[in-house]
């Protein structure tokens, strides 16, 4: 069992108070690493990419670089809450683990397992449904913006309740850790409302079942996509972590720029300019404001030469690995395995603990 945090949480998990939080926490996992798990995750709706790569995944790697118990999902079952099915499942599954150890996630270190696999898991939704109102889940800020950019002509249950389904993601494995972006704050938060309340209705006093997992706000950059709007698998303007040299080359030569010549760093007024920019300065490990002071008043063809070379010089190994990967599928599908039965059996022993707090076991 993962040991609880030092201090108890706030349950004010507003910006401002997140941020603080997680700077402590971060002084904590430099400390003492082992103590901490942490559960993170994605859809498998298509490919990943360069924003999810800097917001999200190199973080991952870090953590788990660092000494923290790993859990990441392969959320399969959520990729129904906007679609009337789950096409290509089983590709794009595989097409997501090898892009995760592709960047360097490690098995060995890391669980990588998926929602289908884990029983226990899904289980565990409905007592946590009984825990929230339906009023709670129609005031989810992010549920509301789902809905409102769902592919469906419907809501389904699964879009409106996904929240809950994600508390027990987080609360199955005991995760006292959530690298999230900001976004994601209101979704952590019904999280500890499911753990404050199942410990208060169900737990000794003494010996909660569930902690109240923390945000761990990272300073992920936003990238935009390649049209200026936000970069995203659905929009067709990202660049993938799978692309090659040459598509990379051609997609940047195409992104949005501005009609001022002379380049400069300033995101609130030139965005698109801007985000190239930081690319570039990401995968160089650099300044933006430096970049793009050394391009100047050379233009856009020449950032976009700048971006291209960095991104391909910084991608090349993870690329190399991705493609060595990809020749042998049954590594892919041994990793779930070995994830799929280690996350079970979590599972398996959290569900026996909540259904002993709530006086299930009768036979």
């Amino acid at each position: 069992m993962i040991a609880s945090l030092d201090t108890t949480p706030s349950d004010d998990l507003g910006v401002p108070a997140a941020q603080r939080r997680s700077a402590e926490l971060e002084r904590q996992i430099r400390e003492r690493p082992g103590r901490f798990r942490a559960l993170t995750g994605d859809r498998p709706t298509g490919r990943l990419h360069l924003g999810h790569y800097f917001g999200t995944l190199h973080n991952r790697v870090r953590l788990q670089n660092l000494g923290v118990d790993m859990m990441v999902l392969v959320a399969d079952y959520q990729v129904l809450t906007d679609r009337d099915v789950a096409d290509r499942l089983a590709e794009r599954v595989e097409d997501l683990v090898l892009d995760y150890l592709a960047i360097g996630i490690d098995p060995r270190r890391a669980t990588i397992f998926t929602h289908s696999a884990i029983p226990a898991l899904n289980q565990l939704l409905l007592p946590f449904l009984s825990l929230v109102s339906v009023a709670e889940l129609s005031r989810n800020p992010t549920v509301k913006d789902e809905i409102t950019h769902s592919r469906q002509s419907a809501v389904s249950g699964l879009m409106f309740t996904y929240p809950v389904h994600q508390a027990a993601d987080i609360l199955f494995c005991k995760a006292g850790l959530v690298p999230v972006g900001q976004d994601q704050l209101p979704h952590l938060e019904v999280a500890r409302t499911v753990a404050r309340r199942f410990n208060k209705r169900y737990g000794a006093a003494s010996e909660p079942v569930f902690p109240e997992p923390e945000a761990l706000l990272s300073a992920a950059p936003l990238l935009l996509g390649t049209d200026g709007a936000k970069m995203s698998k659905s929009r067709g303007n990202a660049i993938t972590l799978a692309a090659t040299a040459d598509e990379t080359a051609r997609l940047i030569r195409g992104a949005k720029t501005d009609a001022e010549r002379h380049i400069t760093y300033d995101p609130a007024d030139r965005p698109e300019v801007s985000s190239l920019v930081l690319l570039a300065a990401l995968c160089l490990g650099r300044d933006p404001h430096e970049v793009a002071e050394e391009i100047g008043g050379r233009g856009a063809a020449v950032l976009k030469s700048v971006v291209t070379d960095a991104v391909n010089g910084y991608f090349a190994p993870i690329r190399a690995r991705r493609a060595e990967l990809t020749r042998d599928r049954t590594h892919i599908r041994r990793v779930l395995r070995d994830g799929n039965e280690r996350a079970a059996a979590v599972a398996d022993a959290t569900l026996g603990e909540v259904r002993a707090a709530m006086n299930g076991v009768y036979y």
